[in-house]
């Protein structure tokens, strides 16, 4: 189905992917720290990332893979992935700061859910050693960002009045900036060498009928040729071909339709990005749709026909579940695990971590513990600004909170949600000088993310001091309804659990998958606060 079309019908925005590539170099993604095992044997697995990373743009940077991807409303967006043999990645830092594109993005009198950062173009241009960010916003404009070093600092290099639509950025071998971009048709636009405005455009290709909806541009240059990877929404992916230059004319050749993934009861593998090694081997890092968790990045190596063309290898006539460890040189370190304990203990965030819209700053803090003051007054979490949240870790895993809550005020909510478009949590909440624990369920969005259900309360019990351990488990494998279940210890050891198990929902139209999220907020006045002390997701 074309996201586009489906999109304005549910909610007046448009999927797919905004990627790109800086020349026959590029990059990958990330996921929990592994090796592979010594000896001609050694395997990877599929998914090499069991987290939410969606429309993937890989280069590689010298002996070093980056991969960006899709963020829609969490701050700071577009998150930069490192890797080493594009297997193990790290997340390094995020390309968009702050999303400062209208009042929307900072829960102020209107909600940005389900737009903001879709899909983002990454690129390196080695004339200047700076890296660039691309992406349009809200159908209106295009950003770029760049900076020397992949976790930032990231600045705003210019805006761009045409909103390049699932753009590609190209680094040529002669240093000039084209982007691809569009859906069904697709157009190239050159750069000024500055890169902050637009010389020229030029329709390129016009998807035939047969074909349907091709949208997801990635634009590489690769033994002189040009080539515009697309994807078929998401079922399949395409590659135009052009040896006439950038402008074309360019030959259209399918490269997958309805291939079984290494997901069971997942999609088919899709969009994303190719790169290649130090070594000269191509990889197709792609993403399946796995919902409720979201979608994951997949990896599968590539072949070249004689005549120019990209062939996925597989196996069995699937992408593979398995496939040898990429060549590559011996990591120079090992990459930080994205799942673990942390406990806060520097002033700023770790880069895992994206807030729901951008967040009050005055309202927040890091340094022995993550200190969150009440930032709203609302009964609704989809209003409430500062709650943070952290991507799930599949199939299956726990997040754990240790929870000060001896700040809090009558009426304030603070504790531990699994978050989305229906969504549920587990939390302390004060009324009339009273303190319970409860279990809430029944958050709800509609199809156009505005709220039809602020949460009933299924189970609770009264505690008392003012330290509490709050624990959600999720089921994240894709297929059918999964469970999510919520316990509390008032010792850090014993965990109650509390209320019935909450069905995750596995509608794709929200894009991105579950979340667990720290939040609170007020109902009745600001001035309240809680501190999280120490935060630790397991998988299970």
């Amino acid at each position: 189905m074309d996201r586009r079309r489906a999109l304005t019908a549910v909610g007046g925005l448009a999927g797919g992917v905004f990627l790109s590539l800086a020349g026959p170099s590029p990059i990958a993604a990330s996921a929990l720290a592994r090796g592979p095992v010594p000896g001609a044997a050694a395997q990877y697995t599929n998914p090499v990332i069991w987290q939410d990373f969606a429309d993937i743009d890989v280069i590689r940077v010298g002996g070093t893979y980056y991969a960006s991807a899709s963020t829609m409303h969490y701050s700071p967006g577009a998150p930069v992935l490192r890797s080493y043999d594009l297997v193990n990645w790290e997340i390094a830092g995020h390309s968009v700061p702050v999303l400062d594109f209208g009042a929307k993005y900072d829960l102020n009198g209107a909600r940005g859910y389900v737009r903001g950062i879709w899909a983002s173009s990454l690129a390196y241009r080695p004339s200047n050693r700076t890296f660039y960010w691309l992406g349009q916003i809200d159908f209106a404009r295009t950003y770029v960002y760049t900076a020397t070093a992949a976790e930032g600092p990231w600045s705003r290099l210019t805006t761009i009045s045409t909103p390049y639509y699932d753009a590609g950025l190209l680094v040529d071998t002669d240093d000039t900036l084209y982007v691809a971009y569009g859906n069904t048709t697709i157009s190239v636009a050159q750069l000024s060498p500055d890169g902050r405005n637009q010389v020229r455009t030029q329709q390129v290709f016009t998807t035939p009928s047969s074909v349907g909806t091709l949208e997801g541009s990635r634009f590489y240059k690769i033994n002189g040729q040009y080539y515009i990877f697309l994807t078929r929404p998401a079922n399949g992916q395409y590659i135009l071909k052009s040896s006439g230059g950038p402008f074309g004319p360019y030959t259209m050749r399918q490269v997958l339709l309805d291939l079984p993934g290494p997901i069971s009861g997942g999609g088919v593998p899709h969009q994303g990005g190719l790169v290649q090694t130090q070594g000269g081997a191509w990889y197709y890092m792609a993403f399946v749709d796995a919902y409720p968790g979201g979608r994951m990045p997949v990896l599968a190596p590539v072949t070249w026909t004689s005549d120019g063309w990209p062939v996925v290898q597989l196996v069995n006539g699937a992408w593979g579940a398995s496939y040898p460890w990429p060549a590559v040189p011996t990591p120079p370190r090992q990459v930080t695990p994205m799942i673990g304990v942390d406990t806060f203990d520097g002033t700023s965030l770790k880069p895992r971590w994206e807030w729901n819209h951008n967040p009050d700053n005055a309202k927040w803090s890091s340094g022995n513990g993550l200190t969150l003051r009440t930032a709203t007054v609302t009964n609704d979490l989809y209003w409430a600004r500062n709650t943070l949240t952290h991507r799930i870790q599949g199939p299956t895993s726990t997040a754990t909170v240790q929870l000060d809550f001896s700040a809090m005020r009558d009426g304030d909510r603070a504790g531990l949600a699994l978050l989305r478009d229906s969504s549920a949590w587990i939390g302390v909440r004060r009324d009339g000088g009273t303190t319970r624990v409860a279990m809430v369920n029944g958050l709800t969005m509609d199809s156009s993310w505005n709220t039809t259900g602020t949460g009933t309360e299924l189970a609770s019990t009264a505690v008392s001091g003012g330290r509490i351990w709050l624990r959600a488990s999720a089921d994240i494998r894709p297929g059918s309804a999964r469970p999510g279940t919520f316990s509390y210890s008032t010792d850090g050891t014993n965990f109650i659990r509390l209320g019935p198990s909450f069905s995750l929902g596995n509608d794709w139209r929200f894009f991105m998958g579950y979340r667990f999220a720290l939040f609170n907020h007020a109902t009745q006045a600001l001035g309240g606060a809680v501190r999280v002390l120490r935060f630790e997701l397991s998988t299970s």
